[in-house]
């Protein structure tokens, strides 16, 4: 039996659908806790790999809180930059592959066609900042079998998100406004988790881009779900200068998919197609 190590794997939202897809392939996963394993220290790290015999790291722990991050760049910077940092020589010594995620974020969204991989980077919040300096940190090792995967706006079970945050409120509001010019691709866990996997498989390594397939505003995603959950609360479409925020975000961070598909042969089906899925089907969850 293959095993893997998947960081955030018992509670994070990536974490938890690649525990599942990667169970379901017949992998033995393994995937730490906090009380677990320190994974700032490095030869814990390289001793846990050994153990477990691993055969790829897959690591979805960061710092999320965007607006927080502006307040704490330092813990920012210690979880999305120092981390993949310690983690990428701990790869490096146990000759592992390793699996990074990375964000949307490491873009100033002036564009206004779908960014590539190779596309310059320029991110305008704390956030943005770190998770493209731990990008850069595992770059700088040279490891062989490095694959970094950028995504977007992530909705699934077992955690809560934007889509599960909105039908809460939703089911007791009769009005909620949410921001219309902040465009993005939206991404649900287990497709991002099953095209992870299917990169995977083919040996590929450096940067790609995953998403689901399609572009859409936060205003969009939410007026979606609370049409496909059945619920009269009305979507008031806002713009981002009426919902202030401290961090500040991309404008326009639409995902160029061409690079996955070129590897895999998989095109992404579109968001709204998996969003249906997910409000459809009963949550699918690890114990």
């Amino acid at each position: 039996m293959r095993s893997a190590v998947v960081l955030g794997g018992k509670t994070g939202l990536l974490g938890q659908a690649l525990s599942l897809a990667l169970t379901r392939q017949g992998w033995a996963v393994h995937a730490p806790g906090r009380d677990e394993l320190n994974l700032f220290e490095r030869p814990a790290v390289e001793d846990y790999l050994a153990r477990t015999k691993a055969e790829v790291l897959f690591n979805t722990v960061a710092y999320t809180k965007v607006d927080q991050a502006e307040d704490e760049p330092a813990e920012a910077s210690r979880l999305n930059r120092q981390l993949p940092l310690i983690l990428g020589k701990a790869v490096q010594a146990a000759g592992v592959p390793m699996v990074h995620y990375s964000t949307d974020f490491v873009f100033s969204g002036k564009k206004t066609s779908p960014y590539g991989p190779g596309d310059q980077t320029a991110p305008c919040s704390v956030y943005g900042q770190t998770k493209l300096q731990g990008e850069r940190e595992l770059m700088s090792l040279g490891l062989p079998n490095l694959l970094i995967i950028r995504t977007s706006w992530l909705f699934g079970p077992c955690k809560t998100n934007f889509v599960t945050r909105i039908l809460e409120l939703a089911a007791s509001r009769p009005e909620l406004s949410v921001v219309h010019d902040q465009i993005g691709s939206p991404s649900y866990t287990p497709d991002l988790a099953a095209g992870s996997l299917a990169l995977l498989a083919t040996g590929a390594t450096g940067i790609f881009h995953l998403a689901n397939a399609g572009q859409a505003s936060w205003c969009e995603l939410a007026t979606e779900a609370v049409r496909g959950a059945d619920l009269a609360c009305r979507i008031k479409p806002i713009p981002s200068s009426e919902y202030p925020q401290k961090a500040c975000r991309p404008a326009y961070s639409v995902l160029d998919l061409g690079a996955f598909t070129a590897a895999t042969g998989i095109a992404p089906r579109p968001w709204l197609q998996a969003l249906r899925e997910f409000l459809f089907s009963r949550e699918d969850c690890l114990s």
